[in-house]
């Protein structure tokens, strides 16, 4: 093989890391080590912490209900605040699944405000399946973290969401920001 072809695959190489978007640490996470874990939506990046160290970014597709904090079940928007890891469990549409304490006390009393104010469509609810979890069965084979797709989750490859759900702790603390 050529040099010119090996760089040629390499370069292929690092082209197809950078655009999945997700750099790796040189380690996969040990197990119970997250205990913080940032996503700034605009940016569809999803940080992990330990303490005051950040250990590893993931690119992350978001609700496909563009900007802005959930409203309410349906809009498709991922919500914005903090929030917990309060359950975890395998899941047959999604592989793993970190559920999130939505909703919490400030996104009930949005809701009632906006549903008091008209501002909901009548019959609207809160909702509450939000979480952070792998592709979708069956489109494991699409790019799906270069669009937005979920009904507000946050969504990571199946590798990805298997890293995360050994590595974060229970309670971990997941800040969601625009």
């Amino acid at each position: 093989m050529s040099s010119w072809s090996t760089v040629k695959q390499m370069t292929a190489l690092l082209l197809v890391s950078l655009l999945s978007g997700t750099v790796h640490a040189q380690e996969p996470l040990a197990a119970g080590t997250i205990d913080r874990l940032r996503v700034f939506k605009g940016k569809h990046r999803l940080e992990a912490w330990s303490g005051r160290r950040r250990l590893k970014v993931y690119r992350i597709a978001i609700g496909r209900g563009g900007e802005g904090h959930k409203r309410y079940e349906g809009d498709g928007r991922t919500p914005e605040g903090r929030y917990t890891i309060d359950r975890r469990y395998p899941s047959k549409r999604y592989h793993r699944f970190l559920h999130l304490s939505y909703p919490n006390a400030k996104d009930r009393a949005a809701f009632e405000r906006a549903r008091r104010a008209g501002k909901l469509p009548r019959g609207a609810r809160i909702g509450g399946a939000i979480g952070i979890h792998g592709a979708k069965r069956g489109w494991r084979w699409l790019p799906h973290k270069w669009l937005d797709w979920t009904q507000g989750c946050i969504a990571l490859d199946d590798d990805e969401a298997e890293e995360l759900y050994r590595a974060a702790k229970k309670g971990a603390m997941v800040e969601i920001l625009p």
